[in-house]
C-alpha cells in the first residue's frame, strides 16, 4: 500500500493503485485521485487512430469500477459518452489480428469498458458480443496460425500486449465465466511456456529478467515490459495451475517474486497466487519449440548462468518483424555473445528500413544481386522520401508498408506471398538438440534456388552450424554473417568473442578457402558502399559483423561453422576437423562425429553408441 499512496503514479498502474487502496482501506481521497486520473483522460477528448485509446479506456474502466461510488450521475454519463465516441471512431483502427495494436491498443479497452458498465450502459453488451464474435472468428484461428507453441510472429511486440490482453481475459472469465484462454489452446495454452523460454538466463537490473530479441525493439534496457511479461505468466499460470508445466513455469516465476519497477507493485497484490503449486524446474526439459513463428530455445540447463539459444525460421504476418530468417542468438554466462544488430528508434526512418530490419544486421545469409532493388519498407519513400539500399539480403514484395495482413483467413488467401520460410525439423535428444529450416522463399527467385540451414546444439555449449546455397549465377556474392557483441580476436583457427563472463570460439571449415572480414566501428553499419548509422542509441547493440565468403565464384556452396561458449578464462576448445565426399560432410568433434548431406537436408550424428539419423520432422519435446 505504500506504492498505492503514491499521487505521482500515472496509467493504469496510478487508476489501479490508488483504487485498491480506496476499496481496501476506504481511504477516499486516493479513491477519489483514481477517479480523477480517469476523467483527465475522459475530458482530453476522444483518442483515434494507432495510438492507446485502448489503454485510456481500460484506465477509466478500472477507476469507475474500483471507485464506483465516488462517480456522480453526470460523471458517468461523461464515461458513457466517451465510451462510445471511442468505439464510433476507431472502426477501421487496429483492424489486424497479427498485430499488438488488437489487443492492447484497442480490444481490452472495449472490454474492460463493456464489463465495467454492462449494467448501466446499453451498448456494452453489444461491444462485447462483437469481440467475442471477433476473437472466436478471426483471433483464434490468427493465434492458431502464427502463435501455434506460445511465440508470436510479431516478436518482442508480443511484450507490449501480453498482459493487458490476458489482463481482460481473466475478467471476462471472473465476470462472465468466458474462457477466451481455454478456446486457444495452440497459443494462450502454452504462452507462459513459451514466455519462460524467451527469458535471457540470469537476472538483470532490478531483478527483473530480460526477454530475447525479436523483430523490433529488443529489451535492451529495463522498462515495464519486464514487469508486464511476468503478470502476463502469472495469470496464465493461475488459469492453468493443475498443469503440470504451467507449474514448472511457476517455480520459475518464483525466483523473481516482485516486479522490477516498485510503481507496478499493484501486479504482484492482484497476480502473484502463492497457492498455485510449484514444479520442479532443475528437471524440467531445457528446449521448447513453437511452429507456428517457426522458433527454437534451448538452453544448457536452468541456472542463471547457463547457454541460452534461439532460432527463427518463419513466415509473414506483420509489422515488427524483420528480413531475418535464419536468424540465431547464443548467450552465455551473463551476456550475449552472438545478438540482434542495430538500433530500434524510429519506426520507418533511413536507419530502420535500411540496417535495423534487414538482413544485414543478423546472423543469417546474403546474397548480392546488384540489380536487385527494394521498394514500399514501412512506406519509408513515401513518408520520408528515402531510398532504400541493396544489402543483398531477404525480400518481401510488401503489400503493404508494415508487409502485414489482416488475419488468417486473408493469410491463407495470399499464402504464397506470405509464406517466406519453414522449420523442418526439430528433436531434442537431451546431450543433443537438432533443428532445422528452409529459408529458401525468403529471398528473391532470380538470385537464389535454396538456402537451407541445420543446426546441431550439442550441450552445453557447442554449436554446430551447416548451410546449403545455391544461387541462380555464380557470380552472386554469398555472405554468411555472425552479429558478435564485441570484436573478435583471432586464436589459432578461432575467432574468439569474449562478453563478460562468456565466450564464443567461432572456427569456419566451409568454405575451405574463404575470406574473413570484421566490420566494426564506423564500418558496423556500412554495405556496398552506404552507410546507415543510427542517430539514437536504444542499449548496446554487437560491436562487429563478421563476414565469411568464398573465394571462388559458384553457383553451390557450403558453409560449415563450429560456435563453442566457454567461460572467459578459458585459452582453446576441442578443434574439430571435416572430411567431405560427393554425398555428404562428415565433422569429427571431440568425441563426436556427424555428418549432413551435400544434396538434401539430412545428416546423422554419432557420439560413441551408434549412429542416430537425424529427423526430417518436428517432433514436440
Amino acid at each position: 500500500l505504500e506504492q498505492a499512496r503514491n499521487t505521482e503514479i500515472k496509467g493504469t498502474a496510478g487508476v489501479v493503485s490508488c483504487g485498491l487502496a480506496y476499496v481496501i482501506e476506504g481511504d477516499q481521497e486516493l479513491g477519489m485521485h483514481s477517479k480523477q486520473l480517469a476523467l483527465e483522460i475522459v475530458r482530453k477528448g476522444v483518442m483515434q487512430g494507432h495510438i492507446r485509446f485502448g489503454d485510456a479506456l481500460a484506465n477509466i474502466a478500472l477507476a469507475y469500477d474500483l471507485t464506483y461510488p465516488l462517480w456522480s450521475d453526470e460523471e458517468k454519463q461523461e464515461f458513457f459518452q466517451y465510451f462510445d465516441q471511442t468505439v464510433d471512431a476507431n472502426t477501421q483502427s487496429e483492424t489486424s489480428v497479427f498485430h499488438n495494436g488488437w489487443y492492447s491498443y484497442k480490444h481490452w479497452g472495449y472490454g474492460m469498458a463493456g464489463y465495467a458498465t454492462y449494467y448501466e450502459h446499453e451498448r456494452s453488451s453489444q461491444v462485447l458480443a462483437d469481440l467475442e464474435k471477433e476473437y472466436l472468428e478471426r483471433v483464434v484461428p490468427s493465434f492458431a496460425l502464427a502463435g501455434d507453441g506460445g511465440g508470436w510472429a510479431e516478436g518482442y511486440y508480443v511484450n507490449y500486449w501480453i498482459y493487458e490482453w490476458t489482463f481482460f481475459c481473466e475478467v471476462a472469465s471472473r465476470v462472465e465465466g468466458l474462457d477466451y484462454f481455454g478456446i486457444s489452446p495452440e497459443f494462450m495454452g502454452q504462452r507462459a511456456i513459451a514466455g519462460m523460454f524467451e527469458m535471457y538466463p540470469g537476472i538483470g537490473k532490478y531483478n527483473s529478467r530480460r526477454a530475447i530479441p525479436m523483430g523490433d525493439s529488443g529489451g535492451r534496457r529495463f522498462g515495464s515490459d519486464r514487469d508486464k511479461t511476468m503478470a502476463a505468466r502469472r495469470i496464465l499460470v493461475n488459469r492453468f495451475r493443475d498443469d503440470p508445466e504451467h507449474q514448472v513455469v511457476n517455480a520459475f516465476n518464483e525466483l523473481t517474486p516482485g516486479v522490477g519497477a516498485l510503481t507496478q507493485s499493484y501486479m504482484d497484490f492482484l497476480w502473484r497466487d502463492t497457492s498455485v503449486p510449484q514444479g520442479d524446474l532443475a528437471s524440467f526439459r531445457t528446449s521448447h519449440v513453437a511452429t507456428g513463428p517457426g522458433y527454437v530455445y534451448a538452453r544448457s540447463d536452468w541456472n542463471e548462468d547457463a547457454t541460452y539459444f534461439f532460432f527463427k525460421c518463419g513466415d509473414r504476418f506483420t509489422a515488427h518483424q524483420h528480413l531475418d530468417n535464419g536468424h540465431f542468438l547464443i548467450y552465455s554466462r551473463g551476456g550475449e555473445l552472438a545478438a540482434d544488430g542495430g538500433q530500434y528508434y524510429h519506426f520507418g526512418k533511413k536507419h530502420d528500413v535500411n540496417y535495423q530490419i534487414r538482413t544485414v544486421a543478423h546472423s543469417t545469409l546474403r546474397v548480392y544481386d546488384p540489380e536487385e532493388s527494394w521498394h514500399n519498407i514501412r512506406a519509408y519513400e513515401k513518408l520520408f522520401d528515402g531510398v532504400m539500399d541493396n544489402d543483398g539480403g531477404q525480400h518481401h514484395d510488401f503489400p503493404h508498408h508494415n508487409g502485414s495482413v489482416g488475419d488468417a483467413q486473408q493469410w491463407n488467401a495470399n499464402r504464397q506471398l506470405y509464406e517466406l520460410a519453414d522449420l523442418l525439423a526439430f528433436q531434442d535428444e537431451g546431450g543433443w538438440l537438432y533443428t532445422a529450416g528452409d529459408c529458401s522463399r525468403a529471398y528473391k527467385p532470380k538470385k537464389l534456388e535454396y538456402f537451407t540451414r541445420q543446426i546441431v546444439y550439442i550441450r552445453p555449449g557447442t554449436f554446430v552450424i551447416y548451410d546449403r546455397v545455391r544461387t541462380t549465377k555464380p557470380e552472386y556474392e554469398k555472405t554468411w554473417q555472425l552479429m558478435a557483441m564485441n570484436v573478435p580476436v583471432k586464436h589459432d583457427q578461432w575467432q574468439v568473442v569474449t562478453n563478460g563472463e562468456g565466450r564464443v570460439f567461432v572456427q569456419t571449415l566451409l568454405p575451405r578457402e574463404h575470406s574473413l572480414s570484421l566490420h566494426r566501428g564506423d564500418k558496423l553499419h556500412s554495405y556496398y558502399g552506404q552507410s546507415h548509422p543510427p542517430e539514437q542509441e536504444k542499449g548496446r547493440e554487437p560491436a562487429c559483423r563478421i563476414e565469411i565468403k568464398p573465394r571462388r565464384a559458384s553457383t553451390d556452396d557450403y558453409f560449415l561453422h563450429v560456435l563453442t561458449t566457454t567461460a572467459s578464462s578459458a585459452n582453446d576448445v576441442p578443434l574439430a576437423e571435416v572430411a567431405e565426399n560427393d554425398d555428404e560432410i562428415v565433422i569429427e568433434l571431440g568425441g563426436t562425429k556427424l555428418a549432413f548431406g551435400r544434396n538434401a537436408v539430412r545428416g546423422w550424428i554419432d557420439q560413441g553408441n551408434g549412429r542416430q539419423e537425424f529427423t526430417d520432422r518436428i517432433i514436440k519435446p
